[in-house]
C-alpha cells in the first residue's frame, strides 16, 4: 500500500506545485483522493494508470479538490473506458457534473456510480482487499477526511509443515484464515503449527481542510500513515483560524496526539515558495514527518 502524491498545493498552481491530489495504491487497485486542476496531466507523467482506478474521493467542493475531476471523467471515456467507476463526493457535485455533460451534448462511455457522502462518519467501500470510512472534520463547508485500511492477506502458510502433515492445497485458503485441518484418521492439526501470524492491516488517514479540531481524533487514531493538511507556518495561525486550515504545529500536534506511525503534510499556501520551515517547525515535535513531494510515492 503506498501513497503517491500528484498535488500538494493550496487554492492554486504556484512554484511548480499543483493543488490537490493524491492516489492510494491498494493490493494493484488506485483509488483516487482529491481532483485539483491537471490532475490528469500528473496522472501521467507519474505512471498512474486509470485502468486500474475503480474509486474516486472527493473530500469537498473548493475548486482547489475537483476543478480536474470533470476532465479527468471525459477523458477516461474518450481512452474508452467500460468498466465502471465509483464517485463519493458532495451531493451538490451531482447536478455539476450533469450540467457539464449537458451542456457538452456528451455522456460518458461508462458507468459512474455516484455516493453521497454522509453528514457524519460512515463506511463507503468494504471488499475483500480494504475498505475506506469517512469522517467530518472542521472547514468552512461540508468537509471529510478518510480512511483506508488494507485488509491482512491472512495467515502466513509454512509450506513444509502443510508438506509434513499432508494438508491438501484445497485446504490452504481455509488454513490462512485461521482454521484447523482435521486429518482423514480424525487428528486435527492445529492452526499454528502449520502457520504463522500474517501481515497486519495497513491504514492511511486523509485529513484534507480543516481547523485544527479533537473532533476527529478518534478516527485517526494509532493509523500507519497520517496526510494533514498544513496550509500555513504557525506564524500564520491567526490566517489558519480565519481560514479554517491548519499550521505545520497543529499538524505535527495532532500526529503525536492519535500516536500514528508518520505524517505527510501538504496542501501548502501560496505565499511559501521554499518550503525548509515546514519540516523543521514539524519535525521540532513529530519526528516521523515528511513535507510532500509531487511525484514521490509513500509507504504505508
Amino acid at each position: 500500500m503506498n501513497v503517491t502524491i500528484l498535488g500538494n498545493n493550496s487554492a492554486l498552481p504556484a512554484y511548480g506545485r499543483h493543488p490537490t491530489a493524491q492516489a492510494v495504491e491498494v493490493n494493484g487497485e488506485i483509488i483516487l483522493i482529491d481532483c485539483g486542476e491537471s490532475t490528469q496531466v500528473q496522472m501521467q507523467k507519474y505512471g498512474i494508470k486509470w485502468r486500474r482506478l475503480n474509486h474516486i474521493l472527493i473530500s469537498h467542493l473548493h475548486g482547489d479538490h475537483y476543478f480536474g475531476l470533470p476532465g479527468l471523467l471525459n477523458s477516461m471515456s474518450l481512452q474508452g473506458r467500460i468498466q465502471p467507476l465509483h464517485l463519493y463526493a458532495p451531493a451538490p457535485l451531482l447536478p455539476i457534473l450533469d450540467m457539464i455533460m449537458q451542456v457538452a451534448d456528451s455522456e460518458l462511455a461508462y458507468p459512474l456510480h455516484y455516493h453521497q457522502l454522509p453528514e457524519g462518519d460512515a463506511i463507503l467501500e468494504d471488499n475483500p482487499a480494504f475498505n475506506i470510512t469517512c469522517f467530518p472534520v472542521v472547514h468552512r463547508i461540508a468537509c471529510h477526511g478518510f480512511v483506508i485500511t488494507q485488509k491482512s492477506s491472512g495467515r502466513k502458510l509454512l509450506l513444509d509443515k502443510c508438506s509434513e502433515y499432508n494438508i491438501p492445497q484445497t485446504f490452504y485458503n481455509q488454513l490462512k484464515q485461521g482454521q484447523d485441518y482435521s486429518a482423514a484418521d480424525g487428528t486435527i492439526i492445529a492452526n499454528n503449527l502449520v502457520t504463522l501470524d500474517g501481515p497486519p492491516a495497513k491504514r492511511y488517514a486523509y485529513c484534507a481542510d480543516t481547523l485544527y479540531s479533537e473532533t476527529y481524533l478518534p478516527f485517526i487514531k494509532n493509523v500507519d500513515l497520517l496526510y494533514h493538511e498544513s496550509t500555513y507556518l504557525h506564524e500564520n495561525a491567526d490566517k489558519a483560524i480565519l481560514r479554517f486550515h491548519s499550521t505545520t504545529v497543529q499538524a505535527a500536534e495532532m500526529a503525536k496526539l492519535a500516536n500514528v506511525g508518520q505524517l505527510l503534510i501538504g496542501h501548502f499556501s501560496s505565499r511559501y515558495k521554499e518550503l525548509d520551515a515546514f519540516e523543521a517547525e514539524a519535525g521540532a515535535i513529530f519526528p516521523g514527518v515528511h513535507v510532500t513531494v509531487e511525484g514521490t510515492s509513500y509507504e504505508v
